[in-house]
């Protein structure tokens, strides 16, 4: 038999009028968006390659004016005739002086044998010969000059200037699209250099001037076309455009920075940029990740005077704002379609609507008699007699379960109510036989406690009084018998504070800061016998609030615990003690930690009754006692221990007051 469809008009309407605007709306969507993109990627593109002629420009305007220096020395009377006279010290003067004026790297006059004359950064470094320098070659032949882009070695770094040296120096970094490259360091230097002749009163070619500036590590060109060219757009604290001079694929002057912030010198460029732009001597244009972010780049080549490229100019557009347009885009596409599906959904719901009401009344009324709302009274007009006998018989049944269920929850609160008042009684029968039973087991040791201990207290304390009066002030005993007084005097104070918590009697609080109270006590009990072979360690979070408590019941506790932990490393061991602030700033929790034997399950469940004990000379009271006084200030103490490991003790004390 063949199963019979259980989903709704209302379903099928919703189903195809959906698909028949979907479908149309998603290509449409993506059309639109393809198109949108091309735009705005070809618009990217072309204001890069305007941005790349600009820099080219601005390129070769710096060559021409390193040009136009070294014409307009040349043409100086004072220079023509120092050369004549070999005069290197009176040269050396004056280039040097424009050298420096005019930011130059390299300022060098030769003579037409191609000796040099003098360098305007070294003076020491003359006499070699430049005569295989394809630019002095080039002037000497056509007596013409020779402006553009070289590369010049190390040793002819080192002959003009060791600075120059340093600055071509850089440790190539290779990058994960990048050629691979057998040297680690590039020493080579490219240079925009210029030749111009210089001549006699007579027009006789008597020499040459070499001007140049170092492009490694030299950013202020590279300033000039930001400054021109982008004018320091910031998009989302990035800069809009970056600039680049490569020695073939090196990095040698960028303003594109690491994510440190540190200048990107020395990284490659991506091997298919490299094939295109050094090998076949092309622009390159494109997508392309730079460092640290995508850019929409143009590569151009930049070659020697002989046409061979040496190197690459690059410009690029941070992608980002772009990505955001077309992101934009999408999204008011998407919204479109959302809005007209959306339309689509209400038509056809209103369309259903009017074929299914009937039905989806009786729909929504039998859901809410399965969710439990039996009091939904409904009648259907327009409908087949069926369906109204149907919603006739539904209404008597919710009717029916309704008063049932009255009658069974009536009966249930009654138990509930019985159930509790019992449960209360019984928990509060028990708290007070409880409580009663641990008071009267204090009342009764605190009585002969006081009775055995008050009596040798105040013999010690009358003799060490006695002792502390006897020793001058300067004796090195007084603090130690000082300590003595004290502590004997804070015992006396315990056995009366013992009378008093079995007396109910409430804490005397002030404000104290807990890790100064720890502190305190540490510095008590460290110099003890017992605590020699017991390193004591304090985690204390810096922001412990001070809090209302019992400076001396609180001490009493916290002793207690570190006497605990060194009893339970009789050979010696750690004690961590941790404070901080818990459960959203209400309570301060201090933790006692040991490595010692630790408490079976069995003995965990006892230790805080009166008088339990595990120890020969113990009288059990301790933890019992401690237990008293944490409860009296609102707090708890709980305990986490394993055999062989060691235990912990966590009491928690509430921030602020509790009403007393």
């Amino acid at each position: 038999m063949k199963k019979a469809n259980t989903r709704s008009i209302h379903y099928f309407l919703i189903k195809y009028f959906s698909i028949s605007i979907l479908i149309p709306t998603i290509i449409l969507s993506i059309i639109g968006t393809k198109i949108i993109y091309n735009q705005v990627i070809n618009r990217a593109e072309m204001k890069t390659i305007s941005d790349l002629n600009s820099a080219k420009e601005i390129y070769s305007n710096k060559i021409s004016s390193i040009e136009v220096i070294a014409r307009l020395t040349s043409l100086r009377g004072f220079i023509i005739s120092s050369l004549l006279e070999n005069k290197a010290d009176t040269l050396q003067k004056e280039l040097q002086t424009t050298l420096n004026t005019e930011k130059l790297d390299i300022f060098t006059i030769v003579n037409k044998k191609g000796i040099v004359v003098c360098r305007g950064r070294n003076f020491l470094s003359r006499g070699d010969t430049l005569l295989n320098d394809r630019f002095f070659q080039k002037v000497l032949k056509s007596g013409e000059s020779f402006s553009g882009t070289d590369v010049i070695s190390r040793e002819e770094l080192e002959k003009e200037s060791p600075e120059l040296v340093k600055n071509a120096i850089m440790k190539i970094i290779p990058t994960p699209k990048s050629k691979e490259r057998k040297d680690s360091v590039e020493s080579m230097g490219m240079i925009l250099k210029t030749a111009v002749p210089v001549f006699d009163r007579n027009k006789n070619l008597v020499g040459v001037l070499i001007a140049g500036v170092l492009l490694n590590r030299n950013y202020e060109l590279l300033h000039k076309i930001k400054e021109i060219v982008h004018e320091k757009e910031i998009y989302k604290g990035k800069e809009i455009g970056t600039e680049t001079i490569f020695y073939k694929d090196l990095r040698i002057s960028t303003n594109v920075k690491n994510l440190d912030g540190s200048y990107a010198i020395g990284t490659l460029v991506s091997e298919e940029v490299y094939n295109q732009t050094i090998e076949k001597g092309e622009r390159w244009t494109g997508d392309a990740f730079v460092v640290n972010a995508w850019y929409i780049s143009a590569y151009e080549p930049i070659k020697d005077i002989e046409g061979k490229v040496i190197g690459m100019l690059y410009v690029g557009l941070l992608k980002q704002p772009f990505n955001d347009i077309l992101a934009s885009t999408i999204l008011i596409f998407l919204g479109v379609a959302v809005i007209v599906l959306v339309i689509i959904y209400f038509v056809a719901i209103m369309l259903s609507n009017r074929i299914t009401a009937p039905l989806r009344q009786l729909e929504d009324v039998a859901k809410k008699f399965t969710e439990g709302d039996y009091k939904s009274e409904f009648t259907i007009s327009k409908a087949p007699r069926e369906v109204k006998s149907l919603a006739i018989a539904l209404n008597h049944m919710a009717e029916e379960v309704e008063r049932e269920k009255n009658e069974l929850e009536e009966w249930a609160d009654k138990m509930e109510v019985k159930v509790q008042e019992r449960t209360s009684e019984l928990k509060k029968i028990h708290g007070q036989l409880f409580r009663s039973e641990k008071l009267a087991s204090i009342g009764k040791l605190a009585a002969g406690v006081a009775h055995e201990i008050n009596n040798p207290l105040t013999g010690i304390l009358t003799n060490a009084s006695l002792l502390l009066e006897d020793l001058n002030v300067g004796d090195t005993k007084r603090d130690d018998v000082q300590v003595i007084v004290n502590e004997t005097i804070r015992c006396r104070e315990i056995v009366k504070r013992l009378l008093d918590f079995a007396r109910q009697t409430k804490p005397q609080k002030s404000l104290t800061n807990i890790n100064i109270l720890i502190d305190n006590i540490v510095l008590l009990v460290r110099n003890q016998a017992s605590f020699r072979n017991v390193n004591i360690e304090r985690y204390f979070a810096d922001d412990l609030p001070d809090i209302m408590v019992d400076r001396d019941q609180i001490q009493q506790v916290f002793i207690n615990f570190i006497l605990n932990a060194s009893d339970a490393m009789p050979k010696g061991g750690d004690i961590k003690i941790l404070s901080r602030v818990i459960e959203n700033g209400e309570y301060i929790e201090v933790r006692f930690s040991d490595n010692g034997t630790g408490i079976s399950e069995d003995d965990k469940h006892k230790i805080f009754d009166p008088f339990f004990t595990t120890k020969e000379s113990g009288t059990g009271l301790g933890l019992s006692i401690s237990y008293g006084i944490i409860e009296q200030h609102g707090g708890t103490i709980n305990v986490e221990s394993e055999l062989g490991k060691g235990t912990s003790f966590i009491v928690l004390l509430p921030i602020k007051p509790i009403a007393e």
